[in-house]
């Protein structure tokens, strides 16, 4: 029962509904860059990541890919959570973007619980809840805040100690859901600045104060 005290929430179970979990659910290990899910595909389990950290993303007609989430250790995937309660199929991909361990509990025992234990509910639909509130400030993001902006406070994030960021146009494209030809314009843009130096797969940060100070301007 060791793995039920890193969620918050099913530490609080009954003892009964902890064997339960305990012994129909098993812990499974995925190798960095497996496809965890995908479009058109039915949940069979819901899975609670204790290790690693899995990357959501959805792709357009025309192949645009946004980056909607990272589900990290302690977390658990919005998406799985709600195409379970409603018995659709996905309608993103899921990728483990590290090595990945989760416990994995099966539709069935995740049926049975949502129908009979409170605090099991409790502890679903207050992930979801907060997952939800995630995504639709990611939306509010991509409709209303200026892209340079969203850039430099992304640059920000992404950037280690030395202010490098091991990237690609098309990555960071990605995790803002726009064009690369928009980022590769205002990473022009922002060299042109002195503030980045663009490399090859990676961009370097020059003027930290004022990305900083473009990032807060929102």
């Amino acid at each position: 029962m060791e793995w039920l005290q890193r969620f918050q929430g099913l530490d609080s179970l009954a003892a009964p509904i902890k064997a339960r979990l305990t012994h129909d659910s098993k812990i499974v290990a995925v190798p960095q860059g497996t496809v965890i899910f995908g479009p058109g595909k039915a949940p069979e389990n819901m899975l609670l990541l204790l290790d690693g950290v899995v990357r959501v993303h959805q792709t357009s007609e025309s192949g645009r890919e946004i980056v909607l989430y990272r589900v990290a250790a302690g977390e658990s995937c919005v998406l799985t959570t709600a195409c379970l309660l409603a018995y659709e199929d996905y309608q993103a991909e899921g990728v483990a973007e590290t090595d990945v361990t989760a416990v994995a509990i099966p539709r069935r025992v995740f049926d049975l619980l949502i129908a009979d234990s409170e605090a099991f509910r409790r502890f679903v639909f207050s992930a979801y809840s907060r997952r939800i509130t995630d995504l639709f400030t990611i939306i509010e993001e991509v409709a209303f805040q200026r892209m340079d902006i969203r850039l430099a406070q992304k640059l920000l994030a992404m950037a280690d100690e030395a202010g490098q960021i091991k990237a690609t146009h098309q990555i960071m494209a990605a995790e803002l859901g726009t064009a690369r030809e928009v980022v590769s314009r205002l990473l022009q843009e922002f060299q042109r600045r002195g503030e980045v130096e663009i490399g090859r797969g990676e961009i370097r940060i020059r003027k930290p104060d004022a990305l900083k100070a473009l990032a807060e301007s929102a």
